[in-house]
Protein backbone atom coordinates (compact mmCIF):
# COMPACT_ATOMS: atom_id res chain seq x y z
CA UNK A 1 0.00 0.00 0.00
CA UNK A 2 1.05 3.35 -1.05
CA UNK A 3 1.87 5.71 1.82
CA UNK A 4 2.32 9.46 2.43
CA UNK A 5 6.23 9.43 2.20
CA UNK A 6 5.91 7.33 -1.55
CA UNK A 7 2.82 9.64 -2.34
CA UNK A 8 4.97 13.07 -2.02
CA UNK A 9 8.24 11.09 -4.67
CA UNK A 10 5.53 9.75 -7.45
CA UNK A 11 4.22 13.09 -7.30
CA UNK A 12 7.43 14.62 -8.01
CA UNK A 13 8.31 12.17 -10.68
CA UNK A 14 4.96 12.46 -12.13
CA UNK A 15 5.26 16.49 -12.34
CA UNK A 16 8.94 16.24 -13.45
CA UNK A 17 8.60 13.65 -16.21
CA UNK A 18 4.97 13.73 -17.96
CA UNK A 19 5.79 16.58 -20.38
CA UNK A 20 9.27 15.08 -21.16
CA UNK A 21 10.22 12.37 -23.63
CA UNK A 22 11.51 10.13 -20.94
CA UNK A 23 7.70 8.60 -19.97
CA UNK A 24 6.56 9.52 -16.61
CA UNK A 25 4.50 5.93 -16.09
CA UNK A 26 7.88 4.32 -16.75
CA UNK A 27 9.52 5.99 -14.20
CA UNK A 28 7.22 5.73 -11.35
CA UNK A 29 7.23 1.79 -12.45
CA UNK A 30 10.95 2.20 -12.26
CA UNK A 31 11.02 3.96 -9.14
CA UNK A 32 8.77 1.86 -7.24
CA UNK A 33 10.83 -0.95 -8.30
CA UNK A 34 14.09 0.22 -7.38
CA UNK A 35 13.05 1.47 -3.77
CA UNK A 36 11.16 -2.12 -2.85
CA UNK A 37 7.70 -0.20 -2.92
CA UNK A 38 4.63 -2.13 -4.47
CA UNK A 39 3.50 -1.27 -7.73
CA UNK A 40 1.05 1.52 -7.37
CA UNK A 41 -0.58 0.35 -10.62
CA UNK A 42 -2.67 1.93 -13.76
CA UNK A 43 -5.07 3.06 -11.80
CA UNK A 44 -3.20 5.20 -9.32
CA UNK A 45 -0.77 6.32 -12.21
CA UNK A 46 -3.56 7.54 -14.36
CA UNK A 47 -5.57 9.27 -11.57
CA UNK A 48 -2.42 11.50 -10.66
CA UNK A 49 -2.21 12.19 -14.78
CA UNK A 50 -4.97 14.25 -13.69
CA UNK A 51 -2.59 16.47 -11.83
CA UNK A 52 -0.50 17.74 -14.32
CA UNK A 53 -3.62 17.76 -17.29
CA UNK A 54 -4.75 19.96 -14.94
CA UNK A 55 -1.65 21.97 -15.69
CA UNK A 56 -2.10 22.37 -19.02
CA UNK A 57 -5.07 23.05 -19.35
CA UNK A 58 -4.05 26.16 -17.00
CA UNK A 59 -1.09 27.23 -18.99
CA UNK A 60 -2.68 27.04 -22.28
CA UNK A 61 -6.22 28.30 -21.18
CA UNK A 62 -6.20 31.29 -23.65
CA UNK A 63 -5.87 28.41 -26.64
CA UNK A 64 -8.33 26.42 -25.41
CA UNK A 65 -11.15 28.86 -24.59
CA UNK A 66 -10.46 30.11 -28.14
CA UNK A 67 -10.72 26.02 -29.19
CA UNK A 68 -13.63 24.61 -27.32
CA UNK A 69 -15.37 28.27 -27.51
CA UNK A 70 -14.82 28.97 -31.91
CA UNK A 71 -15.65 24.86 -31.82
CA UNK A 72 -19.01 24.86 -30.51
CA UNK A 73 -19.84 27.76 -32.47
CA UNK A 74 -18.63 26.52 -35.42
CA UNK A 75 -21.06 23.83 -35.21
CA UNK A 76 -24.36 26.38 -36.60
CA UNK A 77 -21.93 28.92 -37.81
CA UNK A 78 -20.63 28.09 -41.61
CA UNK A 79 -18.39 31.03 -41.90
CA UNK A 80 -16.25 29.92 -38.89
CA UNK A 81 -15.44 26.04 -39.81
CA UNK A 82 -12.91 27.23 -41.70
CA UNK A 83 -11.09 29.10 -38.40
CA UNK A 84 -7.67 27.36 -37.24
CA UNK A 85 -9.84 26.73 -33.44
CA UNK A 86 -12.53 25.34 -34.88
CA UNK A 87 -10.69 22.59 -36.86
CA UNK A 88 -8.24 22.27 -34.25
CA UNK A 89 -11.38 21.29 -32.14
CA UNK A 90 -11.89 18.31 -34.43
CA UNK A 91 -8.41 17.79 -34.99
CA UNK A 92 -8.36 16.99 -30.94
CA UNK A 93 -11.18 14.72 -31.51
CA UNK A 94 -10.17 12.42 -33.95
CA UNK A 95 -6.61 12.35 -32.35
CA UNK A 96 -8.43 11.29 -29.36
CA UNK A 97 -9.75 8.05 -30.94
CA UNK A 98 -7.20 5.13 -31.12
CA UNK A 99 -6.12 5.70 -27.64
CA UNK A 100 -9.75 5.94 -26.42
CA UNK A 101 -10.53 3.01 -28.19
CA UNK A 102 -7.50 0.76 -27.84
CA UNK A 103 -7.39 1.49 -24.13
CA UNK A 104 -9.99 -0.21 -23.54
CA UNK A 105 -9.63 -3.21 -25.69
CA UNK A 106 -6.22 -3.85 -23.97
CA UNK A 107 -7.32 -2.87 -20.86
CA UNK A 108 -5.68 -6.43 -19.07
CA UNK A 109 -2.69 -5.82 -20.52
CA UNK A 110 -2.10 -2.20 -19.47
CA UNK A 111 -2.77 -3.82 -16.04
CA UNK A 112 -0.54 -6.51 -16.77
CA UNK A 113 2.02 -7.51 -19.09
CA UNK A 114 2.52 -4.09 -20.45
CA UNK A 115 3.91 -2.93 -17.08
CA UNK A 116 7.07 -5.68 -17.27
CA UNK A 117 10.39 -3.72 -16.52
CA UNK A 118 11.77 -6.21 -19.40
CA UNK A 119 9.05 -5.09 -21.68
CA UNK A 120 9.66 -0.89 -20.10
CA UNK A 121 13.49 -1.31 -20.41
CA UNK A 122 13.39 -1.96 -24.29
CA UNK A 123 10.47 0.32 -25.37
CA UNK A 124 12.59 3.49 -23.54
CA UNK A 125 15.93 2.32 -25.89
CA UNK A 126 13.78 1.73 -28.70
CA UNK A 127 11.71 4.47 -28.96
CA UNK A 128 14.66 6.81 -28.31
CA UNK A 129 16.22 5.79 -31.13
CA UNK A 130 12.93 6.66 -33.34
CA UNK A 131 13.15 10.14 -31.27
CA UNK A 132 16.67 10.54 -32.63
CA UNK A 133 15.88 9.84 -35.99
CA UNK A 134 13.29 12.45 -35.93
CA UNK A 135 15.02 14.78 -34.36
CA UNK A 136 17.88 14.33 -36.82
CA UNK A 137 15.38 14.26 -40.06
CA UNK A 138 12.87 16.83 -39.30
CA UNK A 139 12.77 19.95 -41.61
CA UNK A 140 11.18 22.08 -38.56
CA UNK A 141 8.85 24.16 -40.32
CA UNK A 142 5.25 23.04 -40.36
CA UNK A 143 3.15 24.92 -38.09
CA UNK A 144 -0.51 23.53 -36.67
CA UNK A 145 -2.26 26.49 -37.41
CA UNK A 146 -1.79 26.18 -41.08
CA UNK A 147 -0.92 22.58 -42.12
CA UNK A 148 -2.24 20.52 -39.23
CA UNK A 149 -4.96 17.82 -41.38
CA UNK A 150 -7.23 14.87 -40.18
CA UNK A 151 -4.93 12.75 -41.64
CA UNK A 152 -2.38 14.04 -39.25
CA UNK A 153 -4.62 14.30 -36.15
CA UNK A 154 -4.74 10.47 -37.21
CA UNK A 155 -1.49 9.76 -37.05
CA UNK A 156 -0.36 11.47 -34.30
CA UNK A 157 -3.27 9.76 -32.60
CA UNK A 158 -2.28 6.07 -32.65
CA UNK A 159 1.21 7.57 -31.81
CA UNK A 160 -0.21 8.77 -28.38
CA UNK A 161 -2.13 5.36 -28.34
CA UNK A 162 1.64 4.12 -27.75
CA UNK A 163 1.74 5.56 -24.28
CA UNK A 164 -0.08 2.74 -23.32
CA UNK A 165 3.02 0.91 -22.87
CA UNK A 166 5.30 2.57 -20.25
CA UNK A 167 8.41 3.53 -21.59
CA UNK A 168 7.05 4.80 -24.95
CA UNK A 169 6.33 8.35 -23.54
CA UNK A 170 2.89 9.95 -23.88
CA UNK A 171 4.37 13.10 -25.16
CA UNK A 172 7.86 11.11 -26.60
CA UNK A 173 5.30 8.96 -28.82
CA UNK A 174 3.28 12.49 -30.53
CA UNK A 175 6.05 14.62 -30.45
CA UNK A 176 8.08 11.98 -32.79
CA UNK A 177 5.15 11.74 -34.82
CA UNK A 178 5.03 15.98 -35.60
CA UNK A 179 8.87 16.03 -35.89
CA UNK A 180 7.97 13.09 -38.38
CA UNK A 181 5.63 14.85 -40.10
CA UNK A 182 7.81 18.03 -40.51
CA UNK A 183 6.37 20.05 -37.40
CA UNK A 184 8.58 22.58 -35.78
CA UNK A 185 9.17 20.90 -32.48
CA UNK A 186 7.51 23.68 -30.51
CA UNK A 187 4.24 22.84 -32.54
CA UNK A 188 4.32 19.50 -32.01
CA UNK A 189 5.09 19.01 -28.37
CA UNK A 190 2.45 21.75 -28.41
CA UNK A 191 -0.68 19.26 -30.50
CA UNK A 192 0.78 16.71 -28.01
CA UNK A 193 0.01 18.28 -25.01
CA UNK A 194 -3.49 19.78 -26.09
CA UNK A 195 -4.48 16.08 -28.17
CA UNK A 196 -3.48 14.93 -24.52
CA UNK A 197 -5.82 16.28 -22.43
CA UNK A 198 -9.51 14.16 -22.80
CA UNK A 199 -7.37 10.88 -23.53
CA UNK A 200 -5.88 12.00 -19.57
CA UNK A 201 -8.72 13.41 -18.16
CA UNK A 202 -10.85 10.17 -19.24
CA UNK A 203 -8.80 7.94 -18.00
CA UNK A 204 -8.19 9.56 -14.97
CA UNK A 205 -12.08 9.89 -14.43
CA UNK A 206 -12.35 5.98 -15.97
CA UNK A 207 -10.03 4.91 -13.18
CA UNK A 208 -11.21 6.95 -10.20
CA UNK A 209 -13.40 4.17 -8.76
CA UNK A 210 -10.35 1.61 -8.65
CA UNK A 211 -8.80 3.76 -5.88
CA UNK A 212 -9.37 2.74 -2.70
CA UNK A 213 -10.62 -0.29 -3.61
CA UNK A 214 -8.61 -4.06 -3.02
CA UNK A 215 -4.85 -3.55 -3.96
CA UNK A 216 -5.08 0.18 -4.83
CA UNK A 217 -3.61 3.42 -3.32
CA UNK A 218 -6.12 4.87 -0.72
CA UNK A 219 -7.35 8.34 -1.51
CA UNK A 220 -5.56 10.20 0.62
CA UNK A 221 -1.69 9.80 -0.85
CA UNK A 222 -3.71 9.63 -3.81
CA UNK A 223 -4.93 13.18 -3.75
CA UNK A 224 -1.61 14.09 -2.06
CA UNK A 225 0.14 12.90 -4.98
CA UNK A 226 -2.27 14.33 -7.89
CA UNK A 227 -1.53 18.08 -6.09
CA UNK A 228 1.87 17.64 -6.51
CA UNK A 229 2.28 16.68 -9.64
CA UNK A 230 -0.15 19.47 -10.87
CA UNK A 231 2.08 21.98 -9.12
CA UNK A 232 5.35 20.34 -10.16
CA UNK A 233 4.22 19.88 -13.83
CA UNK A 234 2.93 23.41 -14.70
CA UNK A 235 6.57 24.62 -14.14
CA UNK A 236 7.66 21.35 -16.07
CA UNK A 237 5.91 22.30 -18.97
CA UNK A 238 6.56 25.93 -19.31
CA UNK A 239 10.75 24.73 -19.26
CA UNK A 240 9.75 22.25 -21.59
CA UNK A 241 8.41 24.41 -24.37
CA UNK A 242 11.23 27.02 -24.10
CA UNK A 243 13.69 24.35 -24.03
CA UNK A 244 12.91 22.66 -27.36
CA UNK A 245 12.53 26.08 -28.88
CA UNK A 246 16.30 26.15 -29.20
CA UNK A 247 17.28 22.50 -28.55
CA UNK A 248 17.18 19.48 -30.01
CA UNK A 249 16.33 16.07 -27.55
CA UNK A 250 19.62 14.35 -27.79
CA UNK A 251 19.78 14.80 -23.73
CA UNK A 252 16.95 13.15 -23.62
CA UNK A 253 17.60 9.86 -25.73
CA UNK A 254 20.91 9.57 -23.99
CA UNK A 255 19.08 9.69 -21.06
CA UNK A 256 16.02 6.90 -21.80
CA UNK A 257 19.41 4.54 -23.62
CA UNK A 258 20.89 4.64 -20.42
CA UNK A 259 18.21 4.23 -18.41
CA UNK A 260 16.84 1.07 -20.49
CA UNK A 261 19.61 -0.54 -20.28
CA UNK A 262 19.92 -0.65 -16.88
CA UNK A 263 16.59 -1.69 -15.90
CA UNK A 264 16.92 -4.96 -18.18
CA UNK A 265 20.45 -5.14 -16.50
CA UNK A 266 18.94 -4.65 -13.06
CA UNK A 267 15.99 -7.06 -14.24
CA UNK A 268 18.24 -9.31 -15.61
CA UNK A 269 20.84 -9.53 -12.43
CA UNK A 270 17.99 -9.83 -10.33
CA UNK A 271 17.87 -7.00 -8.36
CA UNK A 272 14.50 -5.82 -8.85
CA UNK A 273 11.39 -7.98 -10.11
CA UNK A 274 10.33 -7.90 -13.59
CA UNK A 275 6.85 -7.53 -12.18
CA UNK A 276 5.43 -6.98 -8.74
Amino acid sequence: MIGWFEAVVLGLIQGLTEFLPISSSAHIRVVSAFAGWQDPGAAFTAVIQIGTETAVIIYFRKELWEIISTWTRSLWNKELRSHWAARMGWYVIVGTLPIGVLGLVLKDQIEGVFRDLRLVGTTLIVFALILWFADRTARNKLTLEKHLSFTHAIVYGFAQALALIPGVSRSGGTTTAGLLLDYRREDAAKYSFLLAIPAVLASGLYELSEIGEGPSPAWGPTILATIISFIVGYLAVAWFLRYISTHRFTGFVIYRIVLGFFVILAVTAGWIPAIG
